[in-house]
């Protein structure tokens, strides 16, 4: 019972992060030598309704992962992908519907952002960098570039990713003595934020920094340009969506964000997942596709280095991950399951992110 309440409670705080769940019927008896490993992993996404791009990313992302890996034999995977649409109450019947389908095993985050998720118990990992890592690389640098003092700070009011990247950006913001000149909230599918931009346009800050999804965020930009509003914008981490650029076009030039993702890095390793992507599935992956990708592959070599679908032994052998290199770089968690990682500081110029120099 106690294992339910804290998956509910990961999945509660991960409305729109998307909550990656290994699952598996697990067998006492030891693996026979020369049989691959068969393990099912159960995703729970938003595959429909606002916000479906970060689902369609992370499941494409997943599924490719999914499908090299099974081709190589040495572990099967069975992927069973639940749809959360966006909404609390879906996402936690999905998560029930797994759990009394199989036997949950460890839990992984590929876009858990918000602070306290690996702590929500023992068997909860995530390889998604949290906004407190990211928000600080991207604020510090647009600080230093633009020389900048005082600052509005925009969010959406109404779920927990959101307020966790505004509660961040305050924070750093007090760190680093700017002054806040205001505070404006919008809600979820807002359509109208000019009330908001124009208190903040009136007060002359040196930037906004913005928590917002793309759906919402990309609007902004494109409101705070058309009405003259010129200053550098920082987002959170749901800007990080090809969606954004889509939305707000030209508008969306020089937004700041951070990410442990850049798909133009000289990796090998970047280069061959990008075609691939591309080649599968007619687009450019984004971070929300390869953090799920890097996910699958760091849950399956723990699968391999622990031999069998145990519960503890994942957990113990997951836990041990050290120096992995994926396509997001070079990963490890920490004592409390959670991201060690450099992230990169990216800007739109050009109508693509490029390094932010």
């Amino acid at each position: 019972m106690k294992r339910n309440v804290r998956l509910f409670a990961v999945v509660a705080c991960s409305l729109f992060a998307f909550v990656f769940m290994g699952a598996e019927k697990a067998e006492k008896a030891a693996q026979p030598k020369g049989e691959p490993i068969r393990a099912k992993i159960g995703v729970i996404s938003i595959i429909t309704g606002q916000g479906a791009a970060y689902g369609e990313a992370i499941t494409n992302g997943i599924k490719l992962a999914r499908d090299e890996v099974n081709a190589k034999g040495e572990v099967l995977i069975d992927l069973k992908v639940e749809d959360s649409s966006g909404k609390q109450e879906q996402a936690l019947a999905a998560a029930q519907k797994l759990i009394n389908s199989e036997k949950v095993v460890p839990i992984m985050g590929t876009s858990t952002t918000a602070k306290g998720i690996t702590q929500i118990g023992k068997y909860v990992f995530r390889n998604a960098l949290p906004e407190s890592q990211a928000i600080p690389a991207s604020v510090g640098k647009a600080v230093k570039k633009y020389n900048i003092r005082k600052v509005a700070l925009l969010y959406g009011n109404d779920d927990v990713f959101t307020k966790s990247g505004f509660d961040t950006m305050k924070e750093v913001s007090e760190k680093l003595k700017l002054e806040i000149v205001t505070i404006q909230e919008f809600q979820k599918g807002q359509a109208d934020y000019k009330a908001q931009l124009t208190t903040i346009a009136s007060l002359k800050p040196d930037a906004v920094f913005c928590s917002a999804l793309y759906n919402e965020g990309g609007v902004i930009l494109a409101q705070a340009r058309k009405m003259g509003l010129k200053v550098p914008f920082v987002g959170g981490n749901g800007f990080n969506s090809p969606q954004v650029i889509e939305i707000a076009r030209d508008a969306a030039e020089g937004l700041v964000v951070a990410t442990p993702w850049y798909p133009e890095r000289n990796d090998p390793k970047v280069k061959a997942f990008v075609a691939k992507y591309e080649k599968t599935y007619g687009k450019k992956p984004d971070q929300f596709a390869a953090q799920a990708y890097d996910a699958f592959y760091i849950m399956t070599d723990a699968l391999k280095a622990a031999g069998k679908p145990d519960r503890d032994r994942l957990r113990d052998s997951m836990a041990a991950t050290r120096n992995f290199q994926g396509v997001l770089g070079n990963f490890s968690f920490d004592a409390e399951r959670d991201v060690v990682m450099e992230p990169v500081v990216l800007v739109i110029k050009g109508g693509k992110f490029q390094i932010f120099q």
